[in-house]
């Protein structure tokens, strides 16, 4: 029997129509009695938001654009539907900050989610984070504000909810125990694949994940490990390690998520089937537990769980989280901008595939951070990033 003496959660929902967005809702809306959705935001789908408030009626919805939101504003009234669509250019910061809003998931891709995340840290919100850019670009900024707000941060990204459920409750436990973490990788649809013939690569094909459904942009940078390497940095923030502490290895079957190793040699690994909704539901209901759709893992028709070290050759792109991470600060987010616009360019066919780690190099070389200390900052470190890398995409297009 469901536990009805449970408040219900408002939850906001950034990037509603992306794909953790839509297992965000899936997993809403099989817990009516623990949620209900206050607000929600998407870039340019309109229909999909439009469906969305037809089967959720949030209070409040905001679109990355003017005339999106025009257009969504106008379909709401067609259909009889009353929830309000805001345009104000910092619409998407007020949903996340809104004092009748308990939970934000952040789940807008890339460095546009920084803002609202930052938004959501300093209102003090549970802010359930699938959105990496908030730290690799916010950094020590970003941590701060939930520091000083009071916010509970979760982790969302696979990997970093398998760590965090590794771990006991208390952080302040977790420098004295934890030895190292251990961040698993499928290795992308290219993790066999000879490194020479890489620069023939199609986006239709660096998109074909074979354990995941995801976004382009990830699944791209899936392809170039490139993720992981943002996912080292998102963890030396999160967890508070040495980059020395964090370690990557390739693990095929997407089954151990990720692993953490303790100082008296312990290990312990989060299990389970590759759906994102096993860490979406770990983070709304934390610190209980609440069905999320997945299907179970059947140890008996498992087979054999593998694991490999990764190919410098095949992707170059994974040591720079190490390297970034011991330069000056704001580095870190010298590459999110370069590492953006370069697949951008890729999956518009501007770019060969193999060439993407050339625009970061490029950019990284071409762009000294200098220590960004507020968002206008870091802001304006984001912008000369992506010019130079945009000049260097140029420069080196197919």
């Amino acid at each position: 029997m469901k536990n009805l003496s449970v408040p219900r959660q408002r939850v906001t929902v950034l990037g509603s129509t992306g794909s953790v967005g839509v297992s965000t809702l899936d997993v809403i809306a099989r817990h009516p009695e623990r949620f209900e959705v206050f607000a929600l935001s998407a870039a340019t789908k309109v229909d999909e938001l439009l469906a969305q408030c037809a089967r959720f009626r949030p209070r409040f919805a905001a679109m990355a654009s003017a005339p999106h939101a025009a257009l969504l504003a106008e379909k709401l009234k067609q259909n009889g539907l009353e929830t309000r669509v805001l345009t104000a250019h910092d619409a998407i910061e007020t949903i996340a900050s809104d004092d009748d809003v308990d939970t934000v998931m952040a789940a807008i891709v890339g460095a546009a989610g920084l803002a609202p995340c930052l938004a959501a840290a300093r209102a003090g919100k549970r802010l359930l984070l699938a959105n990496k850019e908030a730290l690799v670009v916010g950094g020590e900024l970003f941590m701060d504000a939930v520091r000083r707000g009071g916010a509970t941060l979760l982790p969302i990204d696979s990997e970093h909810s398998a760590i965090f459920q590794c771990l006991p409750e208390d952080p302040a436990v977790w420098p004295d125990r934890i030895d190292k973490i251990v961040l698993t990788a499928s290795g992308g649809p290219f993790r066999q694949r000879e490194a020479h013939t890489l620069a023939a690569v199609t986006p239709e094909q660096a998109c074909a994940h074979p354990n995941w459904v995801m976004g382009r942009k990830i699944s791209v940078d899936s392809a170039t490990m490139m993720n992981k390497a943002l996912e080292v940095i998102e963890a030396r923030h999160l967890f508070g390690v040495s980059p020395d502490q964090i370690e990557v290895v390739i693990h095929p079957q997407s089954v151990i998520h990720s692993m953490v190793q303790f100082v008296d040699g312990s290990m312990l690994a989060q299990l389970g089937t590759p759906d994102m909704r096993v860490p979406i539901a770990c983070g709304l209901a934390w610190p209980a537990r609440v069905e999320s759709g997945t299907a179970r893992l059947d140890f008996r028709t498992l087979g054999a769980l593998t694991f490999e070290v990764p190919d410098a050759g095949r992707f170059p792109g994974l040591d720079l989280a190490w390297q970034t991470l011991r330069a000056p600060p704001g580095t870190t987010a010298v590459l999110n901008a370069a590492n953006e616009v370069a697949v951008a360019a890729f999956l518009d066919r501007r770019l060969r595939f193999d060439r993407i780690h050339a625009v970061n190099l490029e950019t990284l070389e071409a762009v000294a951070p200098s220590n960004p200390g507020s968002l206008a900052d870091l802001l304006a470190l984001d912008a000369s990033a992506r010019a130079a890398a945009n000049a260097a995409a140029i420069r080196l297009a197919a």
